[in-house]
């Protein structure tokens, strides 16, 4: 893939990839040294691509899939990745638990599940506040690794273009193992049924065990059958997607190229790239970057997002109707879904918008614990996912995937699971460097809390068809 240039217009309206930096920008580092950010976009430039167009097309293929009801979504991984928690074995941990989530969510779907992590560029986070204070002192806000430094001094908190590269060679690395273990047989599906019978092996998880009974008698009859990773390729390896937040768009626009098949500009920092709640301001920089490459984007929305806010957002990132093209990423808060996410479904319904639906239950569930700690209630998370399958199902519209911050590592940030981690726990192991994540006992569990939802729309879904 070559680099974008002027002449790369998209048929629909010209664009260019420098031509974000003419629209207002928020959330973005006022880098302090211009010649030292000049020379790391253009040594990124030189760079390969971390992705491929062939990729990022067979993704936006399965989300078409998953649009019209044909596939399942799981989005998942970290709040923000860390070069200080970068390893191989968290990056195995984390791709472990997605695994094992997607073959519960298979079995209660009985649909193929679409595998994206948070991972292999999630490095820099928008911010509610520019500055931080801490003992009477006042300093710029942690914005990601990509962007600044996690200690509070205000020499970690000056902007480096120089992480700009750190995170490449990161990402790099991160998706090299993923691609090994998506094809390499660690993916193997009876490995992964193995994984899950082991967690339900447990008093605590017991509940789970007859739908992961019913996993291992299914593999155990194709077996039988003589279906088994040495005869079915699929059975062996994965497809696996990585995604971020396009927030730093230098590090975005270094990283594009032409597409050598289709002559289109593609992102080549990650498969899928999505709009965060506090940047998607339709004239605004990152709407402006994303709509011109042709990845899957995704699309955050909160309770501020208005009916003509998403008219105006659909018709500027998909304004050919593209099935697989753009994901509405649905976050709100438990208790509140259904003050906000009709009317949505309604703007879409009326505009015959193709869109993916997916479920953050995560963004708008953040509450302070009694012990001082930044967190998110397990309840309160499952809470908010029930509560969008339930307007889906009244609206008769498509649910069509959730989107968790989560990690395999056993952390102790979220409260509750049946593993429970209480307030006094949070101490314990409380690693992430921004938002808290599920641990993997607890997406495990939602995964299976996910799952009976989803067998029991499949299975009513059915009940009203014969009725009819």
């Amino acid at each position: 893939m070559a680099q974008t240039n002027s002449s790369s217009a998209t048929p629909a309206q010209a664009w260019d990839k420098r031509g974000w930096r003419a629209y207002p920008r928020v959330q973005m580092p006022d880098y302090p040294d211009q010649p030292a950010l000049n020379a790391v976009e253009a040594q990124l430039a030189k760079y390969p691509p971390l992705v491929f167009a062939g990729e990022a097309r067979r993704l936006k293929q399965s989300l078409a899939a998953v649009a019209q009801g044909r596939a399942f979504l799981l989005q998942g991984g970290d709040c923000a990745e860390s070069f200080s928690e970068f390893s191989a074995d968290n990056i195995r941990d984390t791709f472990k638990v997605m695994l094992q989530m997607a073959v519960v969510l298979t079995w209660g779907a009985q649909l193929p599940v679409v595998k994206v992590g948070r991972m292999a560029g999630q490095f820099a986070k928008p911010r509610s506040a520019p500055t931080e204070v801490l003992d009477g002192q006042e300093l710029p806000s942690y914005r990601g690794d990509i962007i600044n430094g996690f200690d509070f001094t205000p020499a970690a908190r000056i902007p480096d273009p120089q992480r700009m590269l750190a995170a490449y060679t990161q990402a790099a690395a991160s998706l090299n193992l993923l691609r090994a273990f998506s094809t390499g047989g660690y993916a193997d599906m009876h490995r992964v049924q193995s994984w899950i019978s082991d967690f339900t092996g447990g008093e605590e998880a017991a509940r789970y065990r007859d739908i992961a009974d019913r996993i291992s008698d299914a593999m155990a009859f194709m077996a039988a059958a003589g279906v088994t990773s040495a005869t079915a390729h699929d059975l062996g390896q994965v497809d696996f997607y990585t995604s971020h937040e396009a927030l730093l768009l230098e590090y975005e626009e270094a990283l594009a190229r032409i597409d050598s098949t289709t002559g289109l500009p593609v992102a080549g920092s990650g498969h899928m790239l999505w709009i965060g709640d506090r940047t998607r301001q339709p004239d605004g920089a990152h709407v402006e970057f994303c709509r011109g490459v042709q990845n899957p984007i995704g699309l955050k929305c909160g309770p501020s997002t208005t009916a003509e806010d998403l008219k105006v957002l659909m018709e500027r990132l998909n304004p050919e109707n593209e099935p697989g093209r753009l994901t509405l990423i649905a976050r709100f808060g438990a208790g509140k879904v259904g003050d906000h996410l009709p009317r949505l479904i309604q703007t879409v319904q009326a505009e015959g918008a193709n869109v993916v639906w997916s479920c953050d239950p995560m963004h708008g569930n953040v509450i302070k614990s009694s012990t001082g700690y930044k967190t998110r209630a397990f309840d309160s998370i499952l809470r908010e996912v029930r509560e969008f399958f339930a307007i889906h199902r009244a609206e008769g519209t498509i649910p069509g995937g959730v989107h968790f911050e989560m990690t395999g590592q056993d952390v102790t940030e979220c409260t509750g699971g049946v593993r429970a981690v209480t307030d006094e726990n949070l101490s314990d192991r409380y690693h992430t460097a921004c938002d808290p994540r599920l641990n993997a006992s607890q997406s495990l569990e939602l995964a299976f809390l996910v799952a009976e939802e989803l067998r029991s729309r499949r299975l009513n879904g059915g009940q009203q068809a014969k009725a009819s």
